[in-house]
């Protein structure tokens, strides 16, 4: 796959922002950019893979010509050990190289050991990348395009190339409407889903999972884009707090005995340890959590400790 494509700072800004100014008009805040330095080049198959003779050829991207995937491979691929992969979706008219910069997902792919998928939305008749989601978000024109097929044949793919122990979807936004979608849709392959300000249907019953999926909402209380409170974008999506507990409903968990965790810092515009972690874990099949950044808004400039965190949770929600 391709490496890393250096980002400006003020392109990245710009990707990540585009679709949200031009659709929702909301707030400039604090870029992306003010969280941390560009990552490093991430391996690929071509120098972490193993040899023609002694396993699968690599191709360069996966998925379809007309809609190629870009994907990486750790330092930690020997193509016998099986790894977790991040299937990692971007937000309305961003991309999943800004998305996977905006996150620091590359690098971090290459030391702690995962493999990791950036795949791009369609293009919309206003130059912007979507996800067909959920009625909420994105597919305004109605076209249809079936997202769940594109993404589940990406992972075929993946696997049918190398052993991988647990599939996560992690998205922002329009992504993390996507991610719901995939955990309704392949509840029997995911492990688990992380939604930075994203949502689920609207309404319950929309969504029937075969199988319990961890879920991991991150929501700031302030965002003027995707109402932590719930909105009306499309045909409506609910609340933060109202989309983990359905998922702490669906995957067995007792909603009465919420944990309270110890409070993180994951927004450096806001002071101190700005987020509320709520969790369910009694009595569950898969654990729902809900990351409350206080004062957060619907990008928020991410600290150093954010990916982390949500790495050491990915990690303890294996199968």
């Amino acid at each position: 796959p391709a490496m890393t494509r250096p980002l400006s700072f003020a392109l990245l800004f710009v990707l990540l922002l585009a679709g949200c100014f031009a659709l929702f008009g909301c707030d400039g805040g604090t870029s992306p950019d003010d969280a941390g330095p560009t990552p490093g080049d991430a391996a690929s198959p071509s120098d972490a893979g193993p040899s023609e003779d002694a396993g699968p050829v690599f191709p360069e991207t996966l998925g379809p010509d007309e809609r190629p995937a870009a994907y990486f491979l750790p330092s930690a691929h020997d193509g016998e050990t099986p790894l977790p992969v991040i299937i990692l979706l971007h937000g309305y008219g961003a991309s999943g190289d800004a998305q996977s910069t905006y996150f620091r997902l590359e690098r971090l792919a290459r030391t702690e050991g995962f493999y990791l998928i950036t795949p791009d939305g369609t293009v919309d008749s206003g130059g912007r990348r979507f996800w067909n989601a959920t009625p909420a978000c994105c597919d305004f024109a109605s076209t249809g395009v079936d997202d769940v097929a594109y993404l589940t044949g990406l992972l075929d793919q993946l696997e049918s190339l190398v052993p991988v122990s647990d599939v996560y979807f992690m998205g922002h936004s329009n992504g993390g409407f996507m991610s719901y979608r995939m955990a309704c849709e392949l509840s029997d392959r995911i492990s688990g889903i992380v939604s930075l300000a994203g949502s689920d249907y609207l309404e319950p019953d929309a969504c029937v999972p075969e199988n319990p999926v961890a879920v991991l909402q991150i929501h700031g209380d302030m965002d003027p884009t995707i109402a932590y409170d719930g909105g009306s974008i499309g045909e409506g999506y609910p609340s933060a707090p109202e989309a983990v507990e359905r998922w702490a409903t669906r995957n067995g968990c007792d909603t009465a005995m919420a944990a309270s965790g110890e409070d993180l810092d994951l927004d450096s515009s806001v002071d101190g340890a700005e987020t509320t972690v709520t969790t369910y874990e009694s009595g569950c099949s898969a654990n729902a959590g809900l990351w409350t950044i206080v004062g957060g808004g619907h990008i928020p400039p991410v600290t150093s400790d954010f990916t982390p965190a949500v790495l050491a949770w990915m990690r303890a929600q294996a199968r």
